[in-house]
């Protein structure tokens, strides 16, 4: 960051500040007044209690940045699963993308693990104090929710290895000794069916239970035009069900299982920007791109639909028993969950390229704490936690029945000489389209690199993937609040964490042309192109003795060397290599097929260099000191440092480390450096680069580098505090200094996701969240965060070029794209009264995010593009609901949510294997509906 935008920033933060303490002093000063004329009894806020830092405190009380989200919160802002939980917690953010099981948690901008399941988050997500490892396991529907506390900035010290950037807390009811419970149907556009049912009462002596539903169907939001059917639909149902028993006065035991299931036809990827070429050759296939240039048409042409099952299952056991001066508690748990997807990734109507994606995860947990109970000076709590997570992903990405003719079309405008004159697209295009096109694969590529007529693209091709992780964990943890006087007190807190991963990759290409080495085989073909314009007959050995003795012979290898190596066409080199042994213009003929290499081979792990293990620990630890001013306000300042494990690539772009291997192509200049041997004589004209890969044998053709893992996240905040609570008001604010070393970035190229390490990013920012009440009717509500993000050290980040093609870039000093610098959250709630048994309420929020750029700086090209649409991330949402209930418990909620049909795109990738293509995923429009309630 530089010093004057930390000083704009600083000032703004000042200033933010100053207001915020000047409404709290006005704030006291009014209700100084009311409690001097009213009875008692006019408290109109309630007091908060949370959990999440596993000891029961007010939120007042906690020196920690916490927000709290309640269970009427919840029901009147029809709050329906976490993803909904955003638009009144500004500093969360949820992304979902291409499937219904992946999402991305982030708290002040900070967060991945979305799509790759190699990649655990950086946000913990925890139900009932059960860690939930994936997106997968954590974004169904919830019945009976109690209170949703987010806890932001670093939380290792209490939570792991995890919790690098905060924590998610969902605590559900328990069960009750008193017979009770709830029904609810709901019905709204898109055809919405949603039922939830919740009941609890005693079964015995100190025996309760539990029992809670809901089963959530929605037609599509938007359509697919060539079957006419529904897509981004909802069908998805939930049961959860608890036994709680007290066999001593000084014991609570619960037993929780549930199961969710989500089965949907979900979710579109919209074309943002589309290549003319592109097109023409879609349409020359008999497909269609559904309104190039329009996500928000809400319609897409595919030639399959996208299937999504999820499945979750757990139990877990939860106990506490109180001993003198200390209670014991205990949570096992155990867990599976299964997500299976099939989706059409090139995203038009034409049968080009298609995968199917199915992981499985098996949890097992155990924590046991130590937290004393008495009312000393000193609070402590030691205890552990272990983890062993096994999980497996088996996938396939196919290219599909008109994958080869698209090859086919696409290589020829690449070899026209011209491909963006469009009377050249329009001629080749037209061919195809009449039927009269030659098969250029298999009359020129196919015999120059000796493969089988039609392999080529073949249907059926593509990928196949096994992968596997082993994944152990465990945490040594304790905390101390030492009260220094009534009103100071010290918080200490230590973590010791240590975490091994074993992996496995089993990666099989039948790409045919992605296993050739095209700068071999058009070595092999220059060569031999001077042999017979010299009239030698190849297949007579005599006259190739002849030729490779002659004294020009060395010249011929080294031109033919050199110009073989140069597989970009378009350096201005390649034009100078023109010797008088080579008729003028000649080049490697297959050259422009490079881009057409999608799936090169593998090199699977473990192997003899790579071990497939990751081996980490970290201590992580916490300060705070907390002053209570007054009865009503208290301040705090603290330190904390969080950690996050090694995350491992378990996909299809795991690659070597470049200390681990020398690849045959240069990445930058695109020149091979690779082995290559003369097809004449055998011999080594030249050798491969050394490197461990290569010495041990185990290089394959076309083998790349990236990352086979990302190296450990190191988080730190510095943050001073403020809260204060009256009775008709309540502030708190946050200025934070938060930065995470080596940040495990996760960059999605349409096919998959370059997974790597940022070396340092920050945010510095503020966050308030108010409430003031100033009627028995009327609250008032509203929260921000202000950030400034930046990557103050990322000099291998990724950029991409108008093609959508990836290269390393220096990232130093820019902005993160997709996190906002501003987010607000702004609500009003009016509860009234018709008559003497029935009341009412009005509720309405408004959700604002600041658009920010869908590509870096370091990506000018694809962000011209973007930027020229007009489309943005900008979010305006307002949501209001119109209750009205009765004394019985009956109930009818008029809702509605983004009301205003607020449009905008969550994230942009390039198309895949069509250059110049970016797809997005467009906002969901306006929903509305009613819900009729009865309480019991």
């Amino acid at each position: 960051m530089s010093s004057s935008s930390t000083t704009k920033f600083g000032l703004k933060a000042a200033l933010s500040l100053s207001v915020g303490l000047t409404a709290l002093a006005a704030g006291a000063g009014m209700t100084a007044m009311a409690q001097d004329e009213a009875e008692e009894g006019t408290k109109r806020l309630n007091t908060v209690t949370i959990t999440a830092t596993k000891r029961e405190q007010t939120l007042q009380d906690v020196p920690v940045a916490v927000s709290v989200v309640d269970d009427a919160t919840i029901e009147k802002a029809e709050i329906l699963d976490l993803n909904d939980l955003q638009s009144v917690v500004p500093s969360l953010g949820i992304r979902t993308f291409q499937t219904s099981a992946n999402a991305t948690f982030t708290i002040r901008g900070f967060g991945n693990g979305s799509n790759n399941v190699g990649v655990e988050p950086s946000v913990g997500v925890f139900i009932d104090g059960v860690y939930r490892s994936r997106a997968a396991a954590q974004i169904g529907d919830l019945p009976a929710i109690e209170r949703v506390e987010v806890l932001r900035g670093p939380q290792s010290t209490l939570f792991g290895k995890n919790a690098s950037a905060g924590v998610v807390s969902v605590v559900t009811r328990k069960p009750s000794d008193t017979f009770g419970g709830s029904a609810e149907a709901s019905f709204g556009n898109f055809n919405l069916q949603r039922y939830k049912g919740y009941v609890t009462g005693p079964i015995g002596d100190g025996v309760a239970f539990s029992l809670g539903g809901g089963l959530n169907k929605r037609d599509g939001t938007a359509t697919e035009i060539i079957s006419g059917a529904d897509v981004n639909e909802r069908n998805r149902w939930n049961l959860r069900g608890q036994l709680m028993f007290e066999p001593t006065a000084n014991q609570e035991w619960r037993i929780i299982v549930d199961a969710d299931e989500i089965d949907e036809v979900c979710c579109i990827a919209a074309n943002v920007v589309d290549d003319a070429a592109n097109t023409a050759i879609i349409e020359s296939l008999g497909g269609q791109i559904a309104q190039p240039g329009n996500p928000f048409s809400r319609e897409i042409a595919l030639n399959s639909l996208p299937e999504n099952v999820v499945e979750n299952r757990g139990i877990s056991v939860h106990g506490d028993i109180e001993f003198d001066g200390f209670t014991l508690s205990s949570i096992t748990a155990y867990r599976e969950t299964d997500a299976f997807q099939n989706y059409d990734i090139d995203y038009s109507s034409a049968d080009l390229a298609s995968l199917r994606d199915d992981v499985g995860l098996e949890t097992f947990t155990q924590e046991l704490r130590l937290t004393s109970n008495g009312d000393g000076d000193l609070d402590w709590m030691v205890g552990g936690f272990y983890f062993d997570e096994k999980v497996s992903r088996d996938s396939q990405l196919s290219y599909d029945s008109q994958f080869r003719d698209f090859l086919n079309v696409a290589g020829q405008i690449e070899l026209s000489g011209d491909p963006d004159n469009p009377a050249v697209i329009a001629f080749i295009t037209g061919q195809q389209a009449a039927g009269v096109l030659p098969d250029a694969l298999a009359g020129l590529l196919e015999p120059a690199v000796l493969l089988t007529p039609g392999s080529v693209g073949a249907d059926g091709t593509g990928t196949l993937e096994s992968v596997g992780q082993d994944d152990k964990a465990i945490s040594l943890f304790g905390t101390a609040d030492w009260h220094l006087t009534d009103r100071l007190t010290a918080s200490f807190g230590l973590n010791y964490t240590s975490n091994e991963k074993e992996s496995r990759l089993n990666i099989q290409s039948s790409d045919a042309l992605a296993a050739i080495d095209l700068t071999q085989a058009g070595y092999n073909a220059l060569v031999a192109g001077v042999a017979q314009a010299n009239m030698v007959d190849i297949t007579d050995p005599t006259q190739v003795a002849a030729f490779v003795s002659s004294p020009t012979y060395p010249t011929i290898q080294a031109v033919a060397l050199n110009i073989a190596s140069n597989l970009n066409t378009d350096d201005p080199a390649f034009d100078t290599m023109d010797p008088s042994t080579f008729a003028p213009g000649f080049s490697n003929p297959l050259a422009a097929f490079t881009a057409f290499q999608f799936q090169p081979p593998f090199l699977n792990i473990p192997n003899a260099v790579e071990d497939g293990r990751t081996d980490d620990e970290e201590f992580t630890y916490s300060f705070r000191l907390a002053y209570d001013l007054t009865d009503n306000i208290n301040v705090y300042g603290s330190y904390a440092t969080g950690w996050k494990s090694s995350s491992i690539n378990l996909g299809r772009d795991s690659r070597p480390f470049p200390a681990d291997f020398t690849p045959s192509v240069d990445p930058d200049t695109e020149i091979s450096i690779g082995q290559v041997v003369d097809p004449f004589t055998g011999a080594v004209v030249r050798a491969a680069p050394s490197s461990p890969i290569q010495d041990a044998g185990l290089a394959v053709p076309n083998l790349t580098t990236g990352t086979r893992f990302a190296e450990p996240e190191d988080s730190s905040v510095f943050e001073l505090g403020l809260k204060g609570a009256w009775d008709n008001f309540a502030l708190n604010v946050a200025v934070f200094d938060q930065k995470i070393e080596n940040f495990q970035g996760n960059v999605f190229l349409g096919t998959g996701f370059v997974l790597t390490n940022a070396e340092e990013q920050s945010a510095t920012g503020l966050e308030l969240d108010m409430s003031w009440s100033p009627t028995d009717n009327l609250t008032f509500n509203f929260a921000g965060t202000f950030l400034d993000p930046e990557y103050d050290s990322f000099p291998n980040g990724t950029s991409l070029d108008a093609d959508g093609d990836s290269t390393s870039a220096n990232q130093t000093g820019e902005t993160p794209t997709g996190i906002p610098q501003t987010v607000t959250s702004t609500s009003v709630l009016y509860n009234f009264n018709l008559t003497e048994n029935w009341g009412g309420f009005f509720r309405g929020d408004w959700q604002y995010e600041e658009g920010t750029d869908f590509y870096p700086v370091s990506s000018p090209e694809p962000r011209a593009l973007l930027d020229a649409t007009g489309f943005t991330r900008e979010i305006n949402l307002f949501n209001a609901s119109l209750g009205f209930e009765n004394a019985n418990g009956l109930g009818i909620t008029f809702w509605g949510r983004n009301i205003f049909d607020d449009e905008y795109l969550t994230s942009t990738f390039p198309g895949v294997a069509q250059a110049g293509r970016f797809d997005g995923y467009p906002s969901q429009p306006q929903t509305y509906g009613v819900t009729l309630r009865k309480i019991f």
